[in-house]
């Protein structure tokens, strides 16, 4: 998937169907010239529903279509006939997507199932045709129901990446480069902060064909949480991650430093977030020899309480062993 086709925020206005009108419809046939009322009921108006779709990665499909309008109910008939249901529309979703209100910045509901159907506006009900109305005293009545107008809504799908690993760190630490390695996925790589601007995902393989998800999010820069760079616009994608995977370059000056202002900015988006497992990976170790690695193992050791692992995306030293870790940390 190319970056310019993730997309994931969109607003859509959405309309359900009316429902359809009640018939005033008397029955005259043959040798009866006063067979009384028979106008049957208006049909319910189309529902907007939304789908989860575990096939779907994204919400490009709404791109270039924002306006969904469900069909109206048709007109109740003669001899009791109910007019037919107004056509529903579905719409897919990814998994971990968010429906909010526009009006209100209200969160209505989630989708997190695959073929889970939330009804979004709900079609309007149709009107009571003229024989229910029927009685001792009133023989002939000779009205009907309106049928009920359908709802409209102004929402804001909002897209949170549901990945089992996901890879946390500063701009251009090398997170791209460990995806492209360890999955099929493609992202774009170069020397350059932000490189990324959207989500990767990709599928890394381990052992006896298992395997399990992992994202790519762009960087984080200190004021994140308040907005600066990408700020709010990829800091949700970290909340549905099972584990949350540092990556801090091998050459930096202050590791622990580094450790702490990514989980400083973290923490003050979401506290929450801290409660998932975390995991350093030393990315670029190709560059530290034997005894630099050594001794900055004592260093972590007394400094860190979680577990960390030397790798090179470059070399492959300790990709291995980092997938390994995952897997037990995923399965424990």
């Amino acid at each position: 998937m190319t970056e310019g086709n993730f997309v994931d925020y969109i607003k859509i206005h959405a309309y359900s169907g009316d429902g359809g009108q009640g018939s005033k419809h008397f029955r005259r046939e043959k040798f009866v010239a006063k067979g009384g009322p028979d106008g049957g009921d208006g049909g319910r108006g189309g529902h907007i529903i939304i789908r989860g779709n575990k096939n779907l990665w994204t919400l490009h499909h709404f791109k270039f279509q924002k306006h969904f309008k469900a069909g109206h109910g048709e007109h109740g008939s003669k001899s009791r006939s109910s007019g037919a249901n107004g056509v529903d529309i579905f719409l897919e979703v990814p998994l971990g997507t968010i429906i909010k209100d526009n009006s209100s910045d209200k969160i209505l509901f989630e989708i997190v199932d695959h073929n889970q159907e939330v009804i979004l506006c709900e079609g309007g009900k149709g009107g009571l045709g003229n024989w229910h109305f029927k009685s001792s005293t009133n023989q002939t009545p000779r009205y009907s129901q309106p049928g009920i107008p359908g709802e409209e809504k102004k929402v804001t799908l909002e897209l949170k990446v549901l990945a089992d690993v996901g890879l946390v760190g500063f701009p251009n630490a090398g997170k791209s480069t460990l995806l492209s390695v360890v999955t099929a996925a493609k992202p774009k790589i170069a020397n350059y902060e932000f490189t990324t601007l959207k989500p990767n995902l990709g599928i890394v393989s381990h052992r006896d064909f298992q395997s399990f998800v992992m994202a790519d999010i762009p960087g984080i820069i200190e004021g994140a949480s308040e907005g600066r760079g990408l700020g709010h616009y990829f800091l949700r994608h970290i909340e549905r991650n099972s584990i949350l995977l540092f990556l801090i370059p091998a050459d930096t000056k202050d590791i622990k430093k580094d450790y702490e202002t990514l989980l400083s900015e973290l923490r003050q988006y979401n506290p929450e977030i801290l409660d998932k497992e975390r995991i350093i990976a030393i990315s670029k170790s190709d560059l530290l020899d034997d005894e630099l690695k050594n001794e900055l193992k004592l260093e972590l050791d007394k400094e860190l309480s979680i577990d960390y692992v030397f790798m090179s995306s470059l070399t492959q030293i300790g990709i291995i062993d980092l997938k390994d870790l995952l897997w037990q940390k995923l399965n424990s």
